[in-house]
């Protein structure tokens, strides 16, 4: 198993894995999901690679199901948290200024994100980087109906948490795919951007026209 060469070295998935082991996935997945320092760790990446390492028992021994089941309940923990946060805080949160680990830019996207799908958007998010991250905190402070965000969430990090995980597992036994692992990654690096690709360049667009 090669890593992935995209930012800092302790942020590629199997490094991760190797050194904290399921633990670790479950604290990346949580802090991912909800919690404001967590929109730069990786998360599609390391739960395919964490499916993948299942199905060849590298690092992980634990049995798929409950892998998932662990990766799952993290998921929708971490959205919890970060919607309770989101109420705590109000709109306070759009008023605050930017720091090293944070920036008004991503709340306003996660927002702007949410007023276009509805509570849907709890469920698109999961596979949007960054958005994913501060979408629940934005549901919070939008006072969004507990009950349904708590149906949404559990769809989404069933979805997610899941469905990459489980993804990872058994494309991890083609051997293209286990061959070419660092490609794979990269791909998957670079399609989970390119909603939030998308979103910028359609927001800049809009701004262009209104100000032509």
């Amino acid at each position: 198993m090669t890593t992935l060469a995209l930012g800092p070295s302790w942020l590629d998935p199997t490094t991760l894995i190797s050194g904290f082991g399921l633990l670790g996935i479950l604290a990346v997945v949580f802090a991912e999901s909800g919690l404001l320092i967590g929109f730069f760790l990786p998360g599609d990446s390391l739960l395919f690679t964490t499916g993948l390492l299942v199905a060849h028992g590298q690092y992980l021994t634990q049995p798929l199901w409950l892998v998932c089941l662990l990766v799952v309940a993290a998921a929708i923990a971490g959205d919890q948290v970060g919607y309770l946060f989101g109420r705590r805080v109000g709109p306070g949160l759009f008023r605050r200024g930017d720091a090293r680990l944070f920036r008004q830019e991503n709340v306003e996207k996660a927002s702007a994100f949410f007023e276009r799908h509805g509570p849907k958007a709890i469920v698109l998010a999961r596979f949007v980087p960054i958005v994913r991250t501060f979408l629940p905190i934005v549901a919070g402070v939008s006072r969004m109906n507990y009950r349904t965000f708590l149906i949404f969430n559990a769809a989404g990090g069933l979805l997610w948490g899941g469905g990459v995980t489980v993804l990872g597992y058994f494309l991890g036994q083609v051997a293209f795919v286990r061959d070419h692992i660092d490609l794979i990654l990269v791909a998957i690096v670079l399609v989970s951007v390119l909603p939030v690709a998308f979103e910028l360049l359609r927001a800049r667009r809009a701004a262009s026209s209104r100000a032509g």
